[in-house]
């Protein structure tokens, strides 16, 4: 079992940038690849970003390339997501999750969402 905490939302103008965290509890944090996902109002969850149990690869949905980076640091249970050249259409909450696969689909466990606003 994996508990996930998100931090680090907020309201940002066009063009800032944000930092979102997210915590795990247990100490199989490394067994885990991890995904960043959003979702906005009246659309469907997204992916974002994904990092494998090592960090080594990564992976962004296209929206997002070049804009933000996934990281993680296994030895404080936490992977980030850094957001720069933030834009309006990036408003969404922001999910973290976990997963035993690094892959862009199939993830086992859920942060509660951190609600990221960017405004014109």
């Amino acid at each position: 079992q994996v508990q996930l905490v998100e931090s680090g939302g907020g309201l940002v103008q066009a063009g800032g940038s944000l930092r979102l965290s997210c915590a795990a509890s247990g100490r199989t944090f490394s067994s885990y690849a991890m995904g960043w996902f959003r979702q906005a109002p009246g659309q469907e969850r997204e992916f974002v970003a994904a990092i494998s149990w090592r960090g080594t690869s990564s992976d962004y949905a296209d929206s997002v390339k070049g804009r933000f980076t996934i990281s993680r640091d296994n030895a404080k249970n936490t992977v980030y997501l850094q957001m720069n050249s933030l834009k309006v259409e990036d408003t969404a909450v922001y999910y973290c999750a976990a997963g035993v696969a690094y892959t862009r689909e199939r993830y086992d466990y859920w942060g509660q969402g951190t609600q990221v606003t960017v405004s014109s």
